[in-house]
């Protein structure tokens, strides 16, 4: 017995050495691969120190090498040192991208400064990433819009790509009180607004809850040279509808079409969400009627949107019929709205209809639950 406990101890030991001599092993050769890096960048920055000619590729090739962004500074004022080389947009592109990627975002303010002392000529495209980077990446909009206001300065003007990215921006993260000082910078920035423009601001105002300035805007669109499109209308009509103010959006839905804007399928299906939401199932069928009537095709939310309304009205014989209408247009109704009229036409006892129902739910590839089961069970017993 007392051999055996022996035996175990020296198996014991001898596992738990060769555990150790593997964890050893592993972390030698990271400890080796992390050495080999520094050597690898040491090697290419003196290259940097090297007074024979470098080309412009081979510079790049050796930052490209560069995995430390505490070295990339150092490394960027040898390289622009050199009697040979001049830092160049590409090279700048390449650094700030590493940085933001390390979140190094006060060595980037240097390169700026460094680029702005120099005269580099930077583009429109380089700002517009570099902007990209402060509000997504960084998440600094103001950054962003000192950056926009600042382009002037590096003897770049921003077009209204760049402009309306920032706008968006200041949208998206519900900046609303700095909004109208970048609109009205668009003069003296020499950007020529656009009607995407006004679709962001129209969009700004809808989401502070100020419907009716929105209006304002949209009267402010034609005299800046520019056209409403389908986009600038249902965004309003979105927002008349979020507030139970339908009839208006309609009105504004024939505006649209009387000053030569066709709607599309986005805005017809906010019409029709609207009236369904105000039990106006009918008024919603009819609007759909329209619709094809103007050769806009309905998509899958357009139907879907009827059949909830159908099933919020408890009208489950249509909206067992509309769901045969929307299959046979290849349209899949969800496996929610299959349960919910199930549930509907059990309850009211038409168990014949409701099997009927569940083997087209079948058949579309859903698997019908407990509950709908026993729901039929309830109404067949």
């Amino acid at each position: 017995m007392g051999c055996k406990r022996v035996s175990q101890t020296i198996l014991y030991t001898s596992d738990v050495d060769f555990r150790m001599i593997r964890i050893s092993r592993c972390f030698t050769s990271s400890f080796s691969k992390l050495n080999c890096e520094h050597d690898n960048e040491n090697s290419c920055f003196e290259k940097l120190d090297n007074k024979e000619w470098l080309a412009p590729k081979e510079i790049l090739k050796i930052f490209r090498n560069v995995r430390n962004p505490e070295l990339i500074i150092s490394a960027f004022k040898k390289a622009a040192s050199r009697m040979d080389y001049k830092p160049s947009e590409a090279l700048y592109s390449l650094l700030i991208d590493k940085l933001a990627y390390s979140r190094k975002f006060s060595y980037i303010e240097y390169l700026l400064e460094r680029a702005k002392d120099e005269n580099c000529k930077l583009s429109d495209e380089f700002f517009y990433r570099l902007i990209k980077m402060y509000g997504n990446v960084a998440n600094y909009p103001d950054k962003a819009i000192n950056m926009l206001i600042g382009m002037p300065e590096f003897n770049c003007w921003p077009n209204i790509k760049t402009f309306n990215y920032v706008l968006n921006m200041l949208v998206n993260g519900r900046h609303f009180e700095v909004i109208h000082e970048v609109y009205l910078s668009a003069p003296r920035l020499g950007v020529i607004l656009d009607t995407c423009c006004f679709n962001i601001l129209i969009k700004g105002v809808c989401q502070c809850g100020k419907v009716d300035a929105a209006f304002s805007l949209l009267d402010e669109i034609p005299k800046q040279g520019c056209r409403p499109n389908a986009t600038t209308y249902s965004t309003i009509m979105y927002y008349l509808c979020k507030h139970g103010r339908v009839s208006e959006a309609s009105d504004l839905c024939e505006r649209m079409q009387k000053n030569g804007c066709s709607p599309d399928t986005i805005t017809f299906n906010i019409l029709i969400s609207g009236l369904c939401k105000q039990g106006k199932v009918t008024e919603g069928m009819e609007m759909l009627r329209t619709m094809k009537l103007k050769g806009c095709y309905p998509n899958s939310g357009t139907y879907q949107v009827l059949l909830y309304g159908l099933l919020s009205a408890k009208k489950f014989m249509e909206a067992k019929n509309f769901m045969g209408i929307m299959t046979s247009e290849g349209i899949k109704p969800s496996f929610s709205s299959y349960k919910l009229i199930i549930d509907g036409l059990c309850r009211e006892n038409l168990l014949t209809d409701a099997g009927m129902v569940l083997e087209q739910m079948v058949d579309q590839g859903f698997v019908p639950r407990m509950g709908t089961w026993k729901m039929i069970l309830t109404c067949m017993f």
